[in-house]
């Protein structure tokens, strides 16, 4: 049984960062894809940045690249989600999935919350000052 669990949320002033981590256990693939995606109260979950733990290939939505960045710790089974130059919009819960993949690449779009199958209980990033 795939498990993921987030952690790392928090409250920052914006211009602040927070580093959001997401441990993996459970799967029986060896090569899984993993996506951070984003939810605000009232509105759909959005796909942030995703990543391949295979051949580590990455891709972020464009309303976050240059300030945001996924990466993967394989030793630790860990994905995490460096977050910098925060904005009030960008509050929301932050919740990673993970789907068998042997890379995002294989993927018709990888910041799709459809392509994942498993999904952490989420954790609350607020940005306010």
């Amino acid at each position: 049984q795939v498990q993921l669990v987030e952690s790392g949320g928090g409250s920052v002033q914006p211009g602040g960062s927070l580093r959001v981590s997401c441990v993996v256990s459970g799967f029986t693939s060896e090569t899984y894809a993993i996506g951070w995606f984003w939810q605000a109260p009232g509105k759909e979950r959005e796909g942030v940045c995703s990543i391949s733990n295979s051949d580590g290939r990455t891709y972020c939505a464009d309303s976050v690249k240059g300030r945001f960045t996924i990466s993967r710790d394989n030793g630790k089974n860990t994905v995490y989600l460096q977050m910098n130059s925060l904005k009030p919009e960008d509050t929301g819960t932050y919740y990673c999935a993970a789907v068998a993949s042997y890379s995002i690449a294989a993927m018709g779009n990888p910041l799709s919350l459809y392509e994942y199958d498993d999904w952490g209980q989420g954790t609350q990033v607020t940005v306010s000052s």
